[in-house]
């Protein structure tokens, strides 16, 4: 993968999805979420035209401010969890990926009164139109083991669409790479649907 990666939410769709580009502007991953699902279910594609699944994300239960999420391949091999911790995300998001051997990511936002200020002026007229140019909210992704910052995902100035990159701040192998990638996206339609 070659960062930064570049996510840009689809402005009119029934279900969410968005595109990841890479530095080149080459297209690596469409994600499209299943609409009108209790349990969230996700499937990344290699291609727009959704030809091509490349992993699989879904909720381990339906409706759960802990829940699980289970990440896969295309064959069904895991790859990891993301898991929500629910009381500690109410103010600032935080969530936590693993491993069979425990916890080797950490993903916090860094500031969570720039995500409230973001939703309270979303919801002002005409003015909500234009937040995407005032507020970005940014979530950091740390080692489990160190807490050392490993990448970093922020909201990017947008006009009416959904703008986001994921920057690398840390070495990490491509296993760990894929996996944060992979759980940010879960992560960032969670946050999304929670405003």
């Amino acid at each position: 993968m070659d960062l930064p990666l570049h996510l840009s939410f689809k402005a009119i769709a029934l279900s969410p999805q968005i595109s990841v580009t890479d530095a080149s502007g080459r297209l690596v991953m469409y994600v499209k979420q299943k609409a009108f699902k209790l349990k969230e279910a996700i499937t990344v594609f290699a291609d727009a035209e959704q030809t091509r699944p490349l992993y699989r994300m879904a909720a381990d239960r339906v409706l759960d401010i802990s829940a699980r999420y289970h990440i896969a391949d295309a064959s069904g091999a895991a790859l990891g969890v993301l898991q929500r911790r629910g009381m500690r995300s109410i103010w600032r998001a935080h969530y936590e990926v693993e491993r069979a051997g425990g916890t080797v990511m950490t993903i916090r936002e860094e500031n969570p009164w720039v995500k409230v200020l973001d939703a309270l002026v979303g919801e002002i007229p005409i003015v909500g139109m234009f937040n995407g140019y005032i507020l970005h909210p940014a979530y950091l992704v740390t080692r489990g083991d160190t807490g050392a910052p490993v990448m970093r995902l922020k909201k990017r100035p947008a006009f009416l669409q959904g703008r986001f990159s994921i920057e690398a701040l840390g070495e990490v192998n491509s296993k760990d790479a894929e996996l944060a990638v992979l759980s940010l996206l879960m992560m960032i339609l969670l946050e999304r649907a929670r405003g």
